[in-house]
């Protein structure tokens, strides 16, 4: 006859044994959820450009300036020439992205990657541009923290771009955080150009500060605005560069724009 606590000790080894069965089935389920995940991953998907469009949002920034900046943005992608651009560049498309910074805790994704191709997601893109609010109210200026946080952002999209480039518009030179040259150097050498749009209305020399400590890369060019008034055409003249790859030897000086004319007369 088996004793009580035989029988006792023979069921709790079975139950033992039955856990530790189960715990394993638990471990070889996880581990074949997750390489199923990682098989149905999409790879990137390719593009002919993946572009940032860094849109300053600091102290310095009043809020008709921030919506000049944005409307801008706007309207230049509802342009027939930057539609157009966008077209000959490829048949992949680009990728393009809007992030608002301030100081070197400030950044925020304003408009996530959107895949233009056409005019039909050109007025979308536009369309989302023109409806997207304002995310941050003033701070200091780190353009540093603006490229390192825009590299980051294509660093973890879903696209991968034959070409990268991060568009940094401002009107004031960096005071806050990691020195911007510094910054840029990093992420140049990841292959990603970096381009400014340098308003002019309060600092005459911004667009040499960007020349010299924000743009890098192949083809880095300046891009400059009178008046944030002028910042729309300025910002279409830049895409028409930026999405067809223009070389562009140095800073764009010979750019007038209406409100340079009215000056004149």
């Amino acid at each position: 006859m088996i004793q009580p606590n035989c029988l006792q000790r023979f069921l709790n080894s079975i139950s033992c044994f039955s856990a530790f069965l189960g715990g394993w089935a638990l471990v070889f389920n996880v581990l074949a959820v997750g390489s199923v995940l990682a098989q149905e991953k999409k790879a990137p998907l390719p593009v002919d450009l993946e572009l940032v469009l860094a849109v300053d949002a600091s102290t310095s920034v009043s809020a008709q300036e921030f919506d000049l900046q944005m409307r801008g943005i706007a309207q230049a992608f509802r342009e027939p020439s930057v539609i157009q651009a966008i077209a000959v560049s490829g048949d992949r498309g680009i990728a393009v992205s809007v992030i608002q910074w301030a100081n070197n805790l400030l950044q925020e994704v304003a408009v996530d990657w959107f895949l233009v191709r056409d005019e039909e997601s050109a007025g979308a893109f536009a369309d989302l541009v023109d409806e997207t609010p304002r995310f941050i109210f003033g701070g200091g200026t780190s353009i540093g923290g603006a490229i390192t946080f825009s590299t980051r952002q294509m660093e973890i999209n879903d696209f991968e771009g034959s070409r990268r480039v991060i568009d940094i518009s401002g009107d004031g030179r960096s005071n806050q955080g990691a020195p911007p040259e510094m910054v840029r150097d990093r992420s140049t050498a990841l292959g990603i150009v970096i381009n400014g749009l340098a308003i002019v209305n309060e600092d005459p020399f911004i667009d040499s500060y960007y020349e010299q400590f924000v743009i890098g890369g192949t083809g880095a060019f300046v891009q400059t605005a009178t008046t944030y008034e002028d910042f729309g055409a300025a910002m279409m003249e830049k895409l028409i560069k930026e999405i067809g790859g223009v070389p562009v030897a140095e800073k764009t000086t010979d750019f007038r724009f209406a409100s340079n004319e009215a000056e004149k007369r």
